[in-house]
């Protein structure tokens, strides 16, 4: 066949050179099946007659045609989206989560031999896990405790697809969401909680001011004149005050200096 369209296009060439050019065809043929460039991040596993002969590359490889099937392995990180799932919570609340699991292949051979299709079987064990995890926690452990349940979601997928050669190296519970009348009691509830941090924080603050001040009070009694010093740098402030009443209180030493003067006098009258 191959001769006949050669002799068709050229009609004096002779038979020499159309065994050539035969040759050269079928050798192109032979390196084009049996030489495949396998670039940094991937791998080719190799199967001769159905056996498995292992991985290749990177770089130049050469196969035996015919006799020597290959399969194109990517070590990427995969990122897989897992679906929203409907979830039911250990305190019987119903809500929906999705997540996000990046995981590659660390052993190409396992990923092909041990398991039809890794990505499918990965994204559907992805699924799975997440449902039975988040059904074991409480509506507050995946509001407030996401990176305890990504850690335990990501060893329960990491110990399962070990066999077939991937590492799953991070697990991510992006959204989840919760029924409407759900949520008003959830605001309800911070709005309460909020408030009684308030109250707690002013009755601590008022308690520490009145330790404060009585320290302040026994120290000024102990010193002769302190109260009185105190009554002279509480005038500019009470004087900068609007109102028609100020009250002077006088100070304890000088009714302890009336009191002494009025005992001599009545000892002198007697």
């Amino acid at each position: 066949m191959l001769g006949e369209i050669w002799t068709q296009l050229f009609p004096l060439a002779g038979t020499g050179m159309e065994s050539i050019l035969t040759l050269v065809f079928i050798i192109l043929i032979f390196f084009y099946s049996a030489l495949k460039v396998v670039r940094e991040y991937e791998r080719l596993v190799v199967f001769r007659l159905g056996h498995l002969v292992g991985s290749r590359g990177p770089g130049l490889v050469l196969l035996i045609p015919v006799i020597d099937r290959f399969v194109r392995v990517s070590l990427r990180v995969i990122t897989l989206d897992v679906p929203t799932q409907e979830v039911i919570t250990r305190d019987n609340v119903t809500c929906s989560v999705n997540a996000v699991v990046y995981y590659r292949v660390i052993d190409p051979n396992n990923a092909i031999v041990n398991v039809e299709n890794y990505r499918d079987a990965t994204g559907q064990l992805a699924q799975t896990t997440l449902r039975s995890v988040a059904g074991q926690a409480e509506l507050d452990d995946l509001l407030a405790e996401r990176d305890k349940l990504n850690q335990q979601i990501q060893k329960i997928l990491d110990d399962a697809t070990d066999p077939w050669g991937i590492k799953v190296t991070s697990v991510e519970i992006k959204d989840v969401v919760v029924p409407e009348g759900l949520q008003k009691a959830i605001s309800r509830q911070a709005a309460a909680e909020r408030e009684r941090r308030a109250i707690v924080i002013q009755a601590e603050g008022e308690k520490q001011a009145s330790q404060k001040l009585a320290e302040a009070a026994e120290i000024l009694t102990r010193q002769p004149g302190g109260l009185f010093m105190r009554l002279l740098r509480a005038i500019p402030e009470i004087a900068g005050q609007q109102g028609n009443i100020v009250a002077f209180p006088l100070p304890m030493e000088l009714r302890h200096l009336l009191d002494a003067y009025t005992q001599k006098s009545q000892e002198k009258q007697e």
